[in-house]
């Protein structure tokens, strides 16, 4: 018998596999049921140290299918969700925004409405937890942050279908009374991360002597958060934080894209000896993206001062965190660009 039965949606990806580590290893009487459609971004290696614990399991599940997930809810008597799969990259929404809607969208009203079901006659000690996104809040010029009281402002497919769903989940805590939880997060990076994104790119490329792409000038303004501390963030959320209340979690670690692609150079080129500078001939500006949000930044004081959470991780020491798992990890990161990854699941779950 466990204290909670946590379905963690997306617990194959880069922050839903770190989310799934930290609560398989830090509560043990808790039962982790990881939830994933395993897309190009759900990869189960991401878990190999964990995937034989008493209390993981893990289900291969699209999340807009209700009468599968309504059956685990039932088979595992699920009491909480940690909602974190989602499309993600604003270049790919832009390309297929009608992924995003069904997955961010259809995907977490499908959720709700499990959760409704089967919560419904009952809402003690239940929680319906929903990670997204600072980018629901648009763009800032140079000055000033986000607040939780931010007006929504979201500017591509992907930032739209999030605010979709933030809006979906208030409304059913308002209109159901069902136990909700939202916390909005700055940019993360961090060991797992998909070569896509900006930074576990610019290293891989470094390492293989490819061109940097760099948007624009390199003036878009990010905030960065190591993703161990926004696991902890969420874990602290979970746990502490008030029903039907919204958490801003931030690094504050504002950097442009430009100066952290350099940075990053710089760090390779010590790490790889390589003559100082090397590194930065790489990089190459290219056409800005479509509706590029010139800047992100949180306030996260009230996740601060409310719940005591604050970042651990000093930028630099994180970014060479990341860096030496890309060196030492070159067989993870071939079996991704190549898509070798893909053959895990059938491997570990299909052919015993």
């Amino acid at each position: 018998m466990y204290k909670r039965n946590i379905i963690i949606t997306g617990g194959a990806g880069f922050i839903g596999s770190h989310v799934v580590r930290l609560f398989v290893n830090k509560y043990p009487e808790y039962r982790i049921i990881n939830v994933d459609k395993l897309t190009y971004a759900g990869n189960l290696e991401n878990l190999i140290d964990v995937e034989k614990k008493q209390n993981y399991v893990f289900i291969k599940a699209d999340i807009c299918e209700f009468e599968k997930i309504d059956t685990i809810f039932k088979e595992y008597n699920v009491d909480s969700i940690i909602h974190l799969a989602a499309e993600s990259h604003v270049d790919r929404s832009i390309m297929n925004p009608m992924d995003f809607v069904m997955t961010n969208v259809v995907g977490t009203v499908t959720l709700l409405n499990v959760a409704l079901n089967n919560w419904k006659n009952n809402f003690e000690n239940k929680i319906f937890y929903h990670v997204s996104t600072d980018e629901v809040y648009g763009s800032l010029e140079m000055e000033g942050y986000f607040y939780e009281t931010t007006p929504y402002n979201p500017r591509s497919p992907y930032s739209a279908s999030k605010a979709s769903s933030d809006h979906f989940v208030r409304a059913y805590f308002h209109t159901y009374n069902l136990p909700i939880k939202i916390s909005n997060c700055s940019n993360n990076y961090g060991p797992f991360q998909f070569p896509e994104k900006l930074i576990p790119l610019m290293i891989i490329n470094i390492m293989n002597n490819k061109p940097l792409p760099v948007y624009g000038k390199g003036e878009n303004v990010r905030d960065w958060l190591y993703v161990e501390d926004h696991a902890e963030a969420i874990d602290i959320i979970f746990h502490y934080g008030t029903i039907g209340e919204t958490y801003n979690i931030g690094g504050d670690n504002e950097w442009k894209n430009i100066d952290l692609v350099k940075f990053i150079c710089r760090l390779m080129d010590e790490k790889l000896n390589y003559p100082p500078g090397s590194s930065e001939k790489l990089i190459t500006f290219v056409k800005d993206r479509p509706g590029h949000d010139l800047r992100y930044a949180i306030n996260c004081s009230k996740l601060k001062n409310t719940l005591g959470w604050k970042p651990k991780t000093n930028f630099k020491d994180g970014l060479i965190k990341t860096i030496n798992w890309y060196l030492e990890n070159a067989k993870w990161v071939n079996n991704v660009i190549t898509g070798e990854y893909e053959k895990y699941y059938q491997k570990q779950y299909l052919e015993r």
